[in-house]
């Protein structure tokens, strides 16, 4: 593939990482030059997959053919033949350089095809193994990116990713129950802490709803925590980049704790924003 070629598929990912998700931005600030195009073809095709599974009026069937299409584009370019389009030509490149193991796009998609048509975990272990497909291959492509995937930073990686991605469901109960009938809370536990798919639907807190909100968030700091010294270990603008993904999961972990409604989606303003900064730019001041 010509250099030419390279840039401008590299250049269309960025356009649409930036014009279309609002995270990409930020993160891409912080990014060595080099690094820009290939972390935002990974952005890009998980976007893609996310939204083909959740987003829009199609029927399962359509969505379960538009993920299929991302599998088929990935066996293309795994046999040196990429479909010619900008995002797959942009993640042949960044493969190809990188070195980035395929497994880890098939496991975005297999979590993705879950999505369409799961709607119930019936326990803690169902969702982490949600998130070992759906969140933690990110992590580990984006350590392949920087040349440090070694087995110890992985695992840390996988800490954060999944710790984030816990996060997220509980930032998120209400609109995931309302939108997508889809609720990541272990049926076990709102059982035994007496909640049931109707509260949510309805936006009515029973009366343990809190505790058992508590308790996943118990389970997200424990991991964010065992993960967060990955942000000190890598060192320049990619362990900056990770100590402020870390602390504005700390800061959002705290607001989840903080507020009364247990519906409310908790919004950091800039207060907290400066808060990440400092503590990220002198992690040693943290305590």
């Amino acid at each position: 593939m010509k250099r030419s070629d390279i840039r401008r598929a590299y250049a269309f990912c960025l356009r649409r990482a930036r014009s279309h998700y609002e995270n990409f931005p930020v993160a891409s600030l912080l990014l060595p030059w080099r690094l820009r195009g290939p972390v935002a073809a990974v952005y890009l095709f998980a976007r893609t997959a996310d939204d083909y599974a959740d987003e829009g009026d199609l029927t399962p069937a359509e969505r379960y053919a538009h993920l299929d299409q991302l599998a088929a584009g990935l066996d293309a370019l795994e046999r040196g033949e990429p479909p010619d389009e900008p995002m797959f030509l942009a993640l042949a490149a960044a493969v190809e350089r990188y070195a980035l193991p395929l497994r880890y796009f098939h496991d975005l998609l297999s979590a993705f095809r879950q999505d369409v048509e799961k709607r119930r975990y019936a326990d803690f272990g169902e969702v982490m193994d949600y998130c070992r497909r759906s969140a933690n291959p990110i992590g580990r492509l984006l350590l392949h990116l920087y040349g440090a995937a070694s087995e110890r930073n992985c695992a840390l990686a996988d800490g954060i990713c999944s710790a984030l991605q816990l996060i997220n469901f509980m930032q998120d109960i209400a609109q995931d129950a309302e939108e997508n009938d889809r609720i990541y809370l272990p049926e076990d536990e709102m059982q035994r802490f007496g909640v049931t798919a109707e509260h949510l639907h309805e936006r009515r807190a029973a009366l343990r709803l809190p505790s058992l909100i508590n308790l996943q968030l118990d389970r997200a700091e424990r991991l964010l925590r065992a993960g967060c010294p990955l942000g000190v270990t890598l060192k320049g603008r990619i362990g900056l980049e990770l100590r402020m993904i870390c602390e504005g999961g700390v800061t959002t972990l705290h607001s989840l704790r903080q507020r009364r409604n247990p519906f409310e989606r908790p919004r950091l303003n800039g207060r907290d924003r400066l808060g990440i900064l400092r503590r990220a730019l002198w992690p040693r001041r943290r305590r």
